[in-house]
């Protein structure tokens, strides 16, 4: 796991570099996309009730639908195998007056249209079948299924972050950001806050960040902004979760972390508010990613930036932290109107590393490229991590990668693409109804989770579903 920095703490890209060799096959997953038929009529299905004379008999069936239709114009087609009759509703019957014809014939045990489903392949991108946190029935988030409905088209979320190094994975999904650190120093880009929010690289050497060792470039907002929003069925790369988004890469953290006064005026700035001496946002973010963190209580700076963000309509996504330990002490997870995220591993456990408590929200996968019992620093479980979008550069930028990160960093871009998602099905949606329907329509982790893990697992399939 990187070492923790004071002030602000990315809350964790752990265990970076590891070659990713051998290539997956990738197997199309059928996935129900369902529409009801079209066309001159459409069928519907009808179950009748044991006792009931269209329950066995065809000829029954037939007249009654025959009663139920306008100019007695619908027809039997056949009978199912489990005993249901199928009906067709010809041109010039509503097919809702026909169903509530039948609804209430208490004859009836059920009617449902005979919908059209087609087969939803999984992408073609080179690298999905490594995405485990997206479709792995026992710990993936289930976005395939979602696909069908919304990819997040019209919504933009900002990556309150490193900032964004260029990856092709991810050129076609920005939009203009803002560099809003003010210490030159930090920023290593020779300058203060800025229109440019091109991550330089955060590296720095020994105790040149409050007397910590040397570390190597973190790339942390391109990976976070990969997992939300890079290009899929592209042919190469990874698929983001929310690919019909864009993504506003919003720089706060350098190399020695981000200060809470720039990182107040980047949520304001991102929402759409007002801050003194930086041009307005011309793309306000209905979704803000902060995979950072510091421990402390709630700081009132946050708080503040973060409610009126939310007054603005935008939904705040935050990383749990890394400590193993209670989030209440973590900041701006444990701030109010914010969606609080753990991190779970590929066997649906709490990640190891994940903080936890009562303040926690949602969990999502997070990953885990090393055990608990490996050397921090180490990576043995490289496929176990959440593999999105990098750069190879040590300090500065040099080619572009792919690589697998573990940490709540990692969960909480997940539940903001699934936000983008359920936003761009429905605008209308406030902050609040966002959480609620996040937090409802979870599922249970299939491993364990002590301390507390929010209502569950984000589950995106059903979420999107509950989005009317």
């Amino acid at each position: 796991m990187k070492r923790r920095r004071s002030k602000a703490v990315l809350a964790a890209a752990v265990g970076a570099a590891v070659s990713m060799g051998v290539s997956v096959a990738v197997v199309a997953a059928p996935t129900a996309a369902a529409q009801p038929q079209s066309g001159p009529s459409a069928r519907i299905i009808v179950g009748y009730r044991a006792g009931a004379a269209a329950a066995v008999s065809d000829t029954a069936a037939a007249q009654d639908a025959g009663r139920k239709s306008s100019r007695a114009q619908g027809k039997l087609l056949r009978r199912l195998s489990t005993g249901a009759a199928l009906v067709e509703v010809a041109d010039g019957s509503s097919v809702a007056s026909v169903m509530a014809a039948y609804r209430s014939d208490p004859a009836v045990a059920y009617v449902e249209p005979d919908l059209v489903v087609q087969p939803l392949a999984a992408p073609n991108d080179t690298e999905y079948g490594k995405q485990w946190d997206l479709y792995e029935p026992t710990a993936g988030m289930n976005v395939p299924g979602a696909w069908d409905q919304t990819t997040g088209t019209g919504v933009t979320v900002a990556v309150i972050d490193t900032g964004y190094v260029a990856h092709s994975d991810l050129a076609g999904q920005v939009v203009a950001g803002y560099d809003f650190i003010s210490d030159a120093s930090n920023a290593k880009d020779g300058n203060g806050r800025d229109a440019d929010p091109s991550d330089p690289g955060d590296s720095a050497g020994y105790f040149e960040c409050f007397l910590q060792p040397s570390h190597s470039s973190s790339w942390h907002g391109t990976h976070v902004a990969g997992t939300i929003a890079a290009a899929t069925n592209n042919g190469k790369g990874v698929a983001g979760i929310a690919f019909g988004a864009k993504v506003q890469p919003v720089r706060v953290l350098g190399r020695c972390g981000g200060a809470t006064s720039d990182i107040a005026d980047a949520i304001t700035w991102a929402s759409g508010g007002t801050v003194s001496g930086v041009p307005a946002n011309r793309t306000p973010a209905k979704v803000i990613n902060l995979s950072l963190g510091g421990q402390s209580s709630c700081l009132a700076t946050y708080q503040n930036a973060i409610n009126g963000a939310v007054s603005r309509g935008t939904t705040v996504v935050v990383a749990a932290g890394n400590s193993n330990a209670d989030v209440s002490g973590f900041t701006p997870a444990n701030c109010n109107n914010v969606v609080a995220v753990a991190a779970s591993n590929r066997a649906g456990n709490r990640a190891f590393y994940s903080n936890f408590g009562a303040k926690i929200d949602v969990t999502a996968p997070g990953g885990e490229t090393r055990r608990e019992t490996d050397a921090s620093g180490t990576t043995t479980t490289p496929e176990n991590g959440i593999l999105s979008t990098l750069n190879s550069g040590a300090t500065t930028p040099a080619a572009e990668t792919y690589k697998p990160y573990m940490g709540t960093s990692m969960a909480a871009p997940h539940v903001a693409g699934l936000v983008a998602l359920m936003v761009a099905k429905k605008p209308a949606l406030t902050p609040a109804t966002v959480e609620s329907l996040l937090k409802a329509n979870t599922r249970p982790l299939p491993g364990t989770c002590t301390g507390g893990c929010g209502t569950g697992l984000v589950d995106a399939t059903k979420t999107v579903q509950a989005v009317s």
